[in-house]
């Protein structure tokens, strides 16, 4: 089974994007910062904060659908804020989205906020509402359920260092994802947690039994060259001691965000 973890970047570099998920084929994909604008046909608009401004594509989530047509496809959403196209205001949902390939059915899942709730009106004031997926799927190759929890942490202004919001998103997290997980069967949890390596957030998820392996297994960083700020580390992927690793990368080529995608055989 082929397990990936990629921040979309709203789908900035799609055309980069798209060609790398149908080339790779994960089993599972777990993808933040997707978009979601049903509202529009448009492919692509753009996001305003302030000085922030950022080509968003209009539907990510609808062409992740369509280049992986043999996944069933769940999208969760965040907020629901405004897009652009010009001048006119275009609404538009935030938030993760999973895919999994149809062979493996979902058994259990659970969807829940790490960080505030559902921003029904505006993206809201930073640091912004952040939420979480979890599912159990069952593995017929191995006869067995796997589960997999993916989040996207919260954005402090102030940095990736830790903060009471920030323990408080890990217990969250860490509760969801041993809920959905059986006893004793293989867990996976990952994403973007905008955080340092050092972040008692591990030592929260180590009580369910989590390892990280992008920092126990020698990769300096999860960002790509399209990142230019100080602090190379954001995501991650843990896995318990009933996961079987058979490989496991930081994908540094082809860069298709300003994260690199983190995949796992297991």
């Amino acid at each position: 089974m082929k397990i990936m973890c990629l921040n979309a970047w709203g789908g900035k570099l799609h055309g980069l994007l798209i060609p790398y998920l149908q080339a790779v084929s994960p089993d599972v994909l777990c993808l933040q910062e997707v978009i979601h604008s049903p509202a529009t046909t448009r492919d692509w608009l753009t996001y305003r904060d302030g000085d922030h401004v950022l080509p968003q594509r209009a539907n990510l989530f609808r062409d992740v659908s369509e280049a992986l047509p043999g996944h069933r496809a769940m999208f969760c959403p965040a907020a629901q804020g405004v897009l652009w196209d010009g001048d006119e205001p275009v609404a538009s949902q935030w938030g993760l989205a999973t895919f999994v390939r149809n062979s493996f059915p979902v058994i259990a899942q659970a969807q829940d906020f790490v960080h505030k709730s559902f921003s029904p009106h505006g993206y809201g004031d930073h640091p912004r509402s952040r939420n979480a997926h979890a599912i159990r799927i069952y593995d017929y190759a191995r006869d067995r359920a796997v589960a997999i929890a993916h989040m996207h942490g919260l954005r402090d202004p102030n940095g990736k260092r830790d903060t009471p919001e920030r323990l408080a998103q890990a217990r969250r997290l860490a509760e969801m994802a041993a809920r959905v997980a059986l006893p004793g069967a293989p867990l996976v949890v990952c994403g973007d947690f905008n955080v340092e390596p050092g972040s008692e957030t591990f030592r929260v998820l180590a009580g369910i039994g989590l390892t990280d392996l992008v920092t126990t297994r020698g990769f300096e960083g999860t960002r790509t060259s399209y990142y230019r700020k100080p602090g190379t580390f954001a995501d991650y992927m843990l896995v318990n001691d009933a996961v079987e690793v058979v490989s496991f990368t930081v994908a540094a080529e082809p860069e298709v965000s300003d994260h690199r995608a983190l995949v796992l055989e297991i």
